[in-house]
């Protein structure tokens, strides 16, 4: 920037330009910070929001991590439940064995004792054969004897008959027991132990074959729960980095955020310079709007048609059965009639205006432009996100910091959701709405880069 100079004869004075530095142009300098400032924002609001879309992707896979770790937990436990049931299924098989056996033994006994009725059953046969004789051969004596063994007859022969019957009711014993023996026997082999090699009955067979099969289960729980345990660590791993990165991401949101005010702070001073720049007609028409809800809501005031109490209302009451959430105060119906005059106008203002809506101290939005006030599609989120913005409160950082701001105008940079994932980056200046000189919120005038 600067020249050496040539040194001149006494005589002939340096001409004051020639050792003048070059002149710096103050608003080309105040344009170029604004242009390089708005550069800035563009990008920090870029990488802020992105970031920002990290963190709830991180935390929303925490949140499955976890819940995938609790359900791993309960497979766990389930699994350690299989390893106690077939403990005691093990131990149930042994104590049903220790019964067949013993059934077995009372068997045995009742085999035996079977076996004597078949004998003593065959013993009263033969007996019963030779009383049959023996009344036999007495019904003939008393025959011979003519009429005085007439009444001895009688008794031979009843006894005869009696002999009979006896002898038929012990072969049918002897035959029912013999079938009994069978069917017992038949018993005793199913049930029977195996011993010294002889072989081994259906029940244990059966018995032996259930214990296999819980031992196996009992093998695959173990196992089981042996991957389970181990995938939990794993899990718990992973949820400790997740929680990190998390943590990570939101420091880095942070420094995004300083970055993102540096921005808006440059962008403010070079509009407040006074030298016309990207925002001054913005910043001017923000102002001006803003100054002429002022006036509609005092002229309300003055007339009557509202309270100082309703204006400053924030009992919000939600409305039933909407998603976003919607809510009603006492000014709502107040907003509908006097703002669309002045935010519908302001949509024509430039091509660049997405919106401009006007926000009690909390972010409470009213009555949005008539683009934005549709009704709610009941069950779509997406769509009620984008086209049914009014009523609504956005206490987010920018909707908050612009309800809020008492300054002259307010400058912020930021990505607006318009659900389905999809976002626009955006500008917005606001400026306060006063209200008897109470601070009531502030207009928010949107712009696109």
């Amino acid at each position: 920037m600067f020249s050496l100079l040539k040194k001149s004869p006494a005589t002939e004075p340096v001409p004051a330009a020639a050792t003048a530095l070059p002149a710096i142009d103050a608003r080309e300098l105040i344009t170029g910070i604004s242009r390089e400032a708005s550069s800035l924002g563009r990008d920090a609001a870029e990488a802020r929001g992105a970031i920002d879309d990290a963190i709830k992707a991180a935390g929303q896979q925490a949140q499955q991590v976890q819940a995938l770790a609790q359900q791993l937990g309960e497979i766990t436990r389930g699994q350690q439940g299989i390893v106690d049931e077939t403990q005691s299924n093990t131990q149930a098989v042994e104590r049903a064995r220790s019964a067949v056996a013993s059934v077995g033994s009372e068997v045995t006994g009742i085999v035996d004792t079977l076996r004597e009725v078949s004998s003593a059953a065959g013993q009263i046969t033969k007996i019963a054969l030779q009383t049959r004789l023996v009344a036999f051969n007495a019904s003939v004596e008393a025959k011979r004897a003519g009429e005085a063994g007439r009444g001895f007859s009688v008794v031979a022969d009843a006894v005869r008959d009696l002999a009979s019957k006896v002898d038929e009711s012990s072969r049918q014993i002897m035959a029912t027991v013999g079938q009994l023996d069978d069917r017992i026997e038949a018993l005793a082999r199913e049930i029977h132990r195996q011993k010294d090699g002889q072989p081994q009955g259906a029940v244990h067979q059966a018995l032996d074959e259930l214990v296999l099969g819980v031992a196996r289960i009992q093998s695959a729980a173990h196992r089981g729960q042996e991957v389970c345990t181990g995938l939990d660590r794993h899990m718990g791993d992973i949820e400790r980095e997740m929680h990190g990165t998390h943590a990570t991401l939101s420091t880095t949101l942070q420094r995004t955020e300083a970055f993102l005010r540096l921005s808006e702070r440059l962008i403010e001073v070079t509009a407040a310079c006074g030298i016309e720049t990207g925002d001054t007609k913005f910043i001017a028409a923000a102002q001006d709007a803003a100054q002429r809800i002022s006036a509609l809501l005092q002229e309300a005031l003055q007339q009557r048609t509202t309270t100082l109490e309703d204006l400053f209302d924030e009992r919000y009451a939600p409305i039933p059965n909407t998603n976003p959430q919607q809510h009603t105060t006492r000014f709502t119906k107040l907003a509908d009639s006097l703002f669309p005059a002045v935010q519908e106008a302001m949509l024509g203002f430039d091509a660049r205006v997405v919106f401009c809506i006007s926000a009690d101290r909390n972010g409470y939005i009213a009555c949005h432009n008539q683009k934005y006030n549709h009704p709610q599609r009941t069950g779509d989120v997406a769509w009620n996100t984008a086209n049914s913005r009014y009523r609504r409160i956005f206490n987010d950082r920018t909707g908050l910091a612009s309800g809020r701001n008492e300054k002259p105008f307010l400058l912020q940079t930021y990505r607006r959701d318009m659900g389905s994932g999809q976002f626009v980056l955006l500008k917005e200046v606001a400026a306060p709405i006063r209200v008897a000189n109470r601070h009531w919120g502030g207009l928010r005038l949107a712009y696109r880069f």
